[in-house]
């Protein structure tokens, strides 16, 4: 009890006065040193060091420069350029193509930042012109992207698969159904917003104008089908998955599409390493307090603490998701599973939850979490692009946030939504 006292009081009221999280979190670690009574500088620059020093960690910064490639270099255009010819007709059609696009985006980088900045950087204007309601404008943007994180390639799935020693291949195909079940439900969602507030549809693209639209897409739609194809193949693992992408990405961008310049080049490997290094100092900082943590034994002493609940795992379940919703509302989706995954997924495992499913459910609720205030990372994204006031965001995620959570309820009732899918395609 007095190491979870001392585990939540550190870590929180670092984060309550201001203390970056990575910095809060070696804090935390030493300060369950102290408890124990066998603080060592020298484990802690070990441990510290082993979170970066890690392979399957190669697949991040990777996957940031892809995504930082494809923004840049005109795949991300072309790809709600092919949405917006096929369904831009429909009333209310700029929300189709939003949650069209986003589906396709998250095929490939696999960040809600990156897909949620790209979407609402080309969308939102357009939204504005055909007088479009903000608030809803900007919450289907901000609820579409954060499909990126579900559908694979996923940055999130790889940080919690080397955090708790989960099967990342696994983890990538248990979000490929889902991750298209979010876009279904988003689609219903818009589809009653849209007639109740009768909004406009765009003139309707003849197919020489649509046939273009996909030649001009083509080679931004063979990321997704190399990656997902070597992935489901064997090919090559999600590390090497992360290469290909990033390398793919440059060549198409230089040499295909040629939007992408030598000069420009340099800002976008400049932003992706000040990204990477943030991502990768936490990964660090995390495995100091995991390392702590698995020595205080804090997961066998919650583990008592749920015996009640743990000989029901859709109720375990239950309450472990209500428990990541509050966190969520407070944490941004990284810190939140370097800090909890390696504390709840033992816990899971005891439970007798497939630790696939339970990865799957983690990343998902962190997911929701970042469109919920009152930090809302990816609405806060959404509000500085648009110059959209934080509140009317707010009020336009809520009918799509709702819909996340009515498909949470039915992935906790029916666990075989997920698990089912995965074992026929692994």
């Amino acid at each position: 009890m007095i190491v979870t006292l001392i585990f939540l009081a550190v870590l929180i009221g670092g984060m309550v006065i201001g203390m970056p999280i990575a910095h809060a979190l070696i804090l935390t670690g030493v300060a369950l040193m102290w408890h124990l009574d066998f603080f060592d500088s020298q484990l802690l620059a070990q441990n510290l060091q082993a979170g970066f020093d890690n392979f399957p960690l190669l697949a991040v910064p990777f996957f940031i420069l892809a995504g930082e490639l494809m923004n840049a270099g005109g795949l991300s255009r072309r790809i709600i350029d092919l949405a917006r010819a096929f369904c831009g007709h429909i009333r209310g059609g700029l929300g189709f193509v939003a949650i069209g696009a986003a589906v396709l985006l998250a095929s490939m980088s696999g960040s809600a930042i990156a897909d949620t900045a790209a979407l609402a950087t080309i969308l939102l204007p357009m939204m504005r012109d055909q007088k479009y309601p903000p608030g809803y404008s900007a919450g289907l943007l901000a609820s579409g992207g954060i499909i990126a994180p579900i559908i694979p390639p996923s940055m999130p799935f790889v940080i919690y698969g080397v955090t708790t020693n989960t099967s990342i291949s696994k983890l990538f195909l248990s979000g490929i159904v889902p991750g298209l079940m979010m876009g279904i439900f988003l689609i219903g969602a818009w589809w009653w917003i849209a007639r109740k507030n009768d909004l406009p549809s765009m003139p309707r693209v003849g197919w020489g104008e649509r046939m273009k639209a996909l030649v001009q897409s083509f080679w931004a739609m063979m990321m997704p089908v190399i990656i997902l194809g070597g992935l489901k193949g064997g090919i090559f693992t999600p590390t090497e998955a992360a290469v290909v992408a990033a390398v793919y990405a440059l060549i198409v961008s230089m040499f295909v599409y040629r939007q992408l310049s030598w000069s420009k080049l340099y800002d976008v490997f400049l932003n992706a390493g000040k990204t990477t290094a943030v991502v990768m100092f936490l990964c660090g900082a995390a495995t100091v307090t995991a390392y702590m943590i698995t020595l205080a034994d804090l997961p066998n002493m919650l583990a008592e603490s749920f015996t009640s609940v743990m000989s029901n795992p859709m109720w375990f379940m239950a309450l472990m998701m209500v428990f990541l919703l509050v966190v969520g509302t407070a944490m941004d989706l990284t810190p939140t599973i370097l800090i909890f995954g390696p504390v709840c997924a033992p816990l899971a495992v005891k439970a007798g939850i497939d630790p696939v499913y339970f990865g799957f459910m983690f990343i998902y609720v962190g997911c929701i979490g970042l469109i919920t205030p009152p930090v809302g990372t990816v609405q806060n994204v959404v509000a500085g692009v648009g110059r959209i006031r934080m509140e009317t965001v707010i009020r336009g995620t809520t009918p799509f946030l709702l819909m996340y959570v009515l498909l949470l309820i039915l992935f906790i009732i029916f666990p075989q939504i997920v698990t089912a899918p995965l074992k026929w395609m692994h």
